[in-house]
């Protein structure tokens, strides 16, 4: 029998480790994609009832290209790439560093594009495919920490319109196809966070809770099943985007946990 598979870039680790784990156990065989994760990777896919891995950096989106057209050629039934790869290096809204931009830029945003374009034209799928963009609430909640980050997860989220408008002009995406963004909140520690700093950090929202990567990895399952439609993006942060946060939450944080 062939299972319908899930592509998961940036999948060995955190919340894309929990996303491939969350379609294994519902029946998908899952490609997990990895750039410097190997020992990640490799015990993920063994731990896994069927899953492979796939070893790419994502900063040549020409490689990127290349394995998702290797992917299409060899899977029979690949139904969905979930581009969540991406990095989260600082620069300031004061201090835009361009080296760091580019590499985010690409990362973050023309790879994943260049890859759901090559995907939505050449993967067979025995039901619609579906693009998944990991994107952030930094989306509508934006600050002027991780300047060039947030730009990047901003044009990464102007892709999906677009890419949805394919099926209704003609394009690559056929009628069943669907594009869809996932914007997380703060979910996994940051950076130089301390205990204390992840636990307040995570509880900056409305519903002051914690927010987990399952719930994450389910939204993500939810959206496998084309049931919204085409071009939509969720929310999975307890609220968070709804807040005008003057910085980052880890600023947010160290600055309350001093103040005790």
């Amino acid at each position: 029998m062939v299972l319908p598979t899930a592509l998961v870039t940036g999948g060995a680790a955190r919340i894309g480790a929990k996303i491939a784990e969350a379609f294994a156990a519902d029946g998908w065989h899952v490609v997990i994609h990895y750039r410097g994760s190997d020992d990640e990777a490799g015990a993920l896919a063994d731990r896994l009832p069927s899953a492979e891995i796939v070893h790419c950096d994502l900063a040549d989106g020409d490689a990127a290209v290349a394995m998702v057209r290797q992917l299409a050629d060899r899977l029979q039934d690949w139904r969905v790439l979930v581009n969540n790869a991406s990095i989260f290096p600082y620069d300031s809204a004061t201090d835009l560093d361009s080296e760091i931009n580019k590499l985010a830029m690409q990362i973050n945003a023309e790879t994943p594009a260049r890859m759901s374009q090559v995907f939505l034209a050449h993967a067979r799928a025995k039901a619609g495919k579906r693009v998944i963009h990991i994107t952030d609430q930094k989306l509508e909640n934006p600050n002027p920490d991780f300047f060039s980050y947030t730009m990047s997860k901003h044009a990464l989220a102007a892709t999906i319109p677009m890419l949805a408008e394919l099926r209704e002009e003609g394009g690559a995406a056929g009628p069943e196809d669907h594009v869809y963004g996932l914007a997380p909140g703060a979910i996994l520690a940051s950076h130089d966070q301390s205990e204390e700093e992840i636990e307040i950090s995570h509880r900056l929202n409305p519903l002051k809770r914690k927010t987990g990567p399952d719930e994450v990895a389910a939204a993500a399952l939810m959206l496998a099943k084309g049931l919204l439609r085409s071009g939509e993006t969720i929310f999975v942060d307890s609220g968070q985007h709804l807040l005008d946060q003057k910085r980052d939450v880890i600023w947010l944080a160290r600055a309350m946990a001093a103040a005790k």
